[in-house]
């Protein structure tokens, strides 16, 4: 009764306008009662998006399940859960989008449906890192460039018409996500990579130079650009 309704719904959103459907125009192309909408959609703004509540709830039970072993990558393959969402149902998705871009109270209902995809990511990120430290703060803004980056990708494919694989543009945006981040292991803690105090070994053998080769120490976890940001440092010392 749920996909009846919704498909009903979104047939006269495109013959009539989202403004000008009403509920009693849905029920009737459905042929069921008001009760029966309300039942399953608390507005109208619900009926556009008829998938997100299973796709949210399948989300929430991936990462209930992942191995922790790396978060970055675990809420990005979270992510994929969605864009395999709208991969299912091309048709349907880009009209959605197409919609969504003309009626600006979906676009403010979209928004808050994202909101929600970024606070699931968010919440599984802070078990992690923790709420101490830069912990939430981490989890926070990783969350939102997962949910950035997977946009961007599957927006270009909804604009293109559906056209080709819409995979290819968001794990490109998704890899650069992990690259910046990388994969910490532990819980996050202030970065501890420093220079060693020793003098620099000589690569060559000789006595310094530009064969140099900096000794440096960091926890297990730090990012990696934390790590060539401490090595430029010590480059720029000695």
């Amino acid at each position: 009764m749920r996909e009846v309704l919704a498909q009903a719904a979104f047939q006269l959103f495109l013959e009539r306008g989202f403004e000008r459907t009403t509920v009693d125009d849905i029920v009737a192309r459905a042929g069921v009662g008001r009760r029966s909408f309300f039942r399953y959609f608390p507005s109208k703004e619900d009926a556009v998006f008829p998938d997100h509540e299973s796709c949210l709830a399948e989300m929430t039970e991936f990462l209930s399940a992942v191995d922790d072993g790396d978060p970055v990558g675990a809420v990005c393959d979270a992510a994929r859960i969605v864009l395999r969402m709208y991969a299912d149902n091309p048709e349907f998705s880009v009209q959605r989008y197409r919609l969504t871009r003309e009626v600006p109270g979906l676009r403010t209902y979209e928004l808050s449906v994202v909101r929600r995809y970024e606070q699931t990511l968010a919440g599984h990120l802070r078990n992690r890192f923790g709420e101490g430290g830069d912990g939430a703060l981490r989890a926070e803004v990783i969350a939102a460039s997962v949910v950035a980056a997977h946009n961007n990708g599957l927006r270009l494919w909804l604009r293109s018409g559906g056209e080709g694989d819409p995979e290819v543009a968001v794990d490109h945006a998704l890899a650069l996500v992990r690259e910046v981040w990388g994969s910490p292991s532990a819980p996050v803690a202030p970065a501890a990579a420093t220079p060693a105090p020793a003098a620099p070994f000589p690569a060559s053998g000789g006595g310094g130079g530009e064969d140099e080769v900096i000794v440096m120490v960091a926890r297990k976890g730090t990012p990696m650009w934390r790590v060539v940001q401490q090595i430029e440092a010590a480059v720029a010392e000695n």
